[in-house]
């Protein structure tokens, strides 16, 4: 076993936004943030990724090309990054990367999920071990491959005096229970779309990637009959162990309802926010009492999201940073913590969280090999 305890987290996300990359020390009992980035996609390859993701049916040729491309674009970008930080590759011990999901289908049998940006590449472009492919086994043991930050939630803002929620908003958000008691399991599961809905009006109507600050959805009106309509789709009121992304929650998903409940853009796009504060609220209800909610991820810096989560929930709703984690990079740090976890031959999955039969080693190993 390398000697190091560096690693890097890599994490692309539904949100599209860029890939975040996270390295990371694990040699304090808290782990450290040596150094972060978030390297924005190259316009063709964007497209080429969201156009995948929107399809049912794809050709082997299409998909292959996209899975080395979006590869070698990883490798680089640690290149980059450990360029200036200053780092080599016998720095790092691994890098634990999620990769770009472009299915994910835990409820039909056999499940299975798919994520590209192919392992081999990154490994053989920065010479350093990579741990990939963290969901299928999860899936190969009965669970829903998903959440797994979960894990990582546990281990690093579990504590004996405040019962937590933490609240990931990417594309999809996601929340995990951790009890002041370590006997008592955590709970985790996707609570429905987070920013993905919102990113995705903006850029059809508003012209912009996103709403920045929430500016847009705090100047339109909620239409509550449309929020009403949309609030009725069974997975909300679904229980747990349950997740969920944009191929269920998209804009053909949207539309359905914008037929019966017509509303204008810039309301639309407010529906939209009290969605994802209202179905947050919801998958909150479904957890024991909590103390304190924590966000994480790109939601945190809607301002609109966050007001309507402080005035809809009776308990303190604060950034992960209060806990030692900035909330940009969570994601990040968890993958980076998942790849040791593998690395280290321990389990990274939480069975009370993803269904699965029994706790196992999440990932596999690409071996590197450091000029």
């Amino acid at each position: 076993m390398a000697q190091t305890q560096l690693y890097i987290g890599l994490m692309s996300g539904t949100s599209l936004d860029g890939v975040d990359i996270a390295i990371v020390d694990f040699n304090q009992a808290k782990p450290m943030l040596i150094s972060s980035d978030c390297i924005d996609y190259p316009d063709t390859l964007l497209q080429d990724i969201k156009s995948l993701c929107r399809k049912t049916s794809v050709s082997f040729d299409e998909f292959g090309q996209l899975d080395a491309q979006l590869g070698e674009f990883y490798g680089q970008s640690i290149a980059q990054c450990l360029s200036k930080a200053n780092l080599n590759a016998r720095d790092i011990a691994a890098v634990g990367s999620h990769g770009q999901t472009v299915q994910h289908s835990p409820s039909t049998r056999p499940a299975y999920t798919v994520q590209i940006g192919d392992p081999n590449r990154i490994a053989e472009i920065t010479g350093i071990s990579v741990v990939a492919d963290f969901r299928r086994r999860d899936i190969a043991a009965g669970g829903q491959g998903a959440p797994l930050a979960p894990a990582f939630h546990q281990a690093l803002f579990q504590n004996n005096h405040d019962k937590l929620a933490v609240v990931n908003i990417g594309g999809i958000a996601n929340l995990t229970f951790l009890s002041t008691d370590v006997a008592i399991p955590s709970i985790g599961f996707d609570c429905g779309p987070g920013n993905t809905l919102m990113d995705q009006w903006c850029q059809l109507h508003f012209h912009c990637a996103f709403d920045n600050s929430g500016l847009l959805a705090s100047s339109g009106t909620v239409n509550q009959s449309l929020l009403n309509s949309l609030l009725t789709d069974p997975y909300f009121s679904a229980s747990y162990p349950k997740t969920t992304g944009p191929e269920y929650f998209n804009m053909a998903w949207l539309t359905a309802h914008l037929i019966k409940h017509p509303a204008t853009n810039q309301d639309v796009l407010s529906t939209l926010c009290e969605l994802t504060a209202t179905s947050i609220c919801v998958g909150l209800a479904q957890l024991p009492e909590v103390d304190k909610v924590l966000i994480c991820g790109g939601g945190w810096r809607n301002d609109q999201l966050i007001s309507r989560l402080n005035a809809l929930r009776d308990c303190p709703v604060e950034s992960t940073e209060t806990h030692g984690v900035h909330p940009d990079w969570v994601e990040a740090v968890a993958f980076a913590w998942l790849a040791q976890q593998t690395m280290l031959g321990k389990v990274g999955n939480i069975p009370s969280v993803t269904g699965a039969k029994k706790p196992v080693v999440l990932g596999a190993i690409y071996k590197g090999s450091p000029s």
